[in-house]
């Protein structure tokens, strides 16, 4: 088997593996990146998403930021464990330090590390700025890198090759390669065969999304009914998590959900999402609504109705919009999909040519027309209180009858952007064993590693990514050359 010797190796090209990438070398080690995808499609989802970021301005993360993370639902944690938190680390406990719950210190570091990460990918050539969001109704501030992730990729990557960094594409870690010292490569199969590449190890290789087994493993039927989000997606297949599984790393985030986002089953563009249903009404194959379409705004609450439609029978669903809606000014920039909606002159029609059952589809409409309240107040840019009334379920915001054709639909189902649960890493990007030790040599970043327990915080996923792979780079190299 042919060994190539380098300082620090990089599993995986989206963004922590770049910024890992970069940021080792920057501090003088010799790195490689290990990519499974043809170069043409480097990337994985960091590629083919807008890369929107909960920031502020450029060099302050959105209001209530940390608050969005450590309050997420995590379930009902043992306090005599998850107390340890208050205690300085040399006194919390190894199940503290190991339990899949987040990590304030770690949190902490983002938020603080964010801002001061993206100054660093600027002095690189990412260009940041406020750009335009498919939220029609936003909780948060966000920025974006211009020309989306795909700018992330090309432009980091160039700085890496800039920087000496070694690219071997179509090439995959099988294992986690160790001795008494700690993890010291990886055995990867190569389009020359296997090979092991020495060094420290960062994983950013992402989540499992674009794997079946271990879709259907962690989410059982739900598997079926979703897919990644976009083709990058597919190439995450979860070799990282299971080689550190397979040497005993502790877990983090919820291993039973993933972040789920509503697209047109129809297209086979990235993130062809659709988040118009606020402004009508959701339907399943019964012809039946199923949730409250409107609870808040838009950018807080898609995931969770997201979640209902995947399940609804055959986890699909249409939404459904009258003329009126199709005018809300700007209500195109939340649809993202390349196939065009179906339409009808009537709602029989329409139920007609969805192939759903017709007098179910009229009879759900006909009932949530009568329950609608009068359209004055009606405010699409904020929650307006225009609720539905002695209607099950409730629609509580922008609720206008649908009756005026013509009428359109769209289809949506569950993607995944990526999954909640992963390894558990701490502020410095260490991946922790189940005894909550670091483990020597071995570092991680990005979406393989766990944070996110019942509802993604919007716009932090590249944010972590960017800044916990510069992280990984940093230690990583000071291990290797033992500076």
């Amino acid at each position: 088997m042919r060994t190539h010797r380098y300082d620090v190796v990089v599993v995986g090209g989206g963004v922590a593996g770049l910024s890992a990438a970069v940021s080792a070398a920057e501090n003088g080690a010799r790195v490689a990146v290990l990519e499974r995808s043809p170069e043409a499609e480097t990337g994985g989802n960091t590629r083919h998403t807008e890369a929107f970021l909960r920031m502020k301005s450029l060099d302050e993360v959105a209001d209530g930021f940390a608050d969005a993370l450590v309050d997420d639902f995590m379930g009902h944690p043992d306090p005599s464990i998850v107390n340890d938190a208050a205690l300085p680390p040399r006194r919390q406990s190894a199940l503290y330090r190991a339990t899949h719950t987040v990590d304030p210190e770690y949190v902490a570091a983002l938020a603080e590390k964010a801002p001061p990460t993206l100054r660093w990918m600027s002095g690189h050539g990412v260009r940041f700025d406020f750009m335009p969001t498919p939220f029609l109704t936003q909780s948060t501030t966000r920025m974006a890198p211009v020309g989306g992730g795909l700018a992330i990729v090309e432009t980091m990557g160039k700085a890496a090759r800039g920087l000496g960094v070694e690219f071997h594409f179509e090439t995959t870690a099988r294992r986690l390669a160790f001795s008494e010292e700690g993890v010291n490569g990886v055995v990867a199969h190569t389009p020359d065969g296997p090979a092991t590449f020495e060094g420290a190890v960062v994983l950013a290789s992402g989540g499992y999304q674009g794997n079946f087994e271990l879709m259907a493993r962690y989410h059982g039927d739900r598997a079926l009914t979703c897919r990644p989000v976009a083709k990058g997606g597919n190439y995450n297949k979860g070799e990282g998590l299971e080689m550190a599984l397979a040497l005993g790393a502790a877990t983090a985030g919820n291993f039973a959900l993933f972040h789920a986002e509503p697209v047109d089953p129809r297209s086979g563009e990235p993130e062809a999402a659709i988040f118009c249903f606020p402004y009508g009404v959701l339907v399943n194959k019964d012809g039946r609504r199923f949730v409250d379409e409107a609870r808040g705004t838009v950018d807080a609450w898609y995931e969770r109705t997201t979640r209902a439609i995947q399940a609804q029978p055959e986890g699909i669903a249409w939404v459904i919009l009258d003329r009126r809606g199709m005018a809300v000014p700007n209500l195109m920039a939340g649809v993202r999909t390349d196939i065009a909606p179906v339409s009808a002159d009537t709602i029989g029609d329409l139920a007609r040519r969805l192939e759903l059952p017709v007098e179910a589809v009229e009879s759900t409409i006909s009932e949530y027309n009568a329950a609608c309240p009068p359209p004055d107040g009606f405010d699409h840019t904020r929650p307006d209180g225009l609720a539905t009334s002695g209607l099950t379920p409730a629609k509580s915001n922008w609720s206008r009858a649908i009756a005026d054709g013509p009428f359109t639909a769209y289809p949506i189902m569950a993607a995944n952007v990526f999954s909640f649960g992963g390894l558990k890493t701490t502020a410095e990007a260490e991946v922790v064993d189940r005894d909550g030790r670091p483990m020597t040599g071995l570092y991680a970043a990005g979406e393989l590693t766990g944070l996110y327990y019942s509802n993604y915080t919007g716009s932090t996923s590249v944010l972590r990514g960017a800044t916990f792979g510069r992280i990984a780079g940093v230690n990583a190299a000071a291990l290797a050359l033992g500076t």
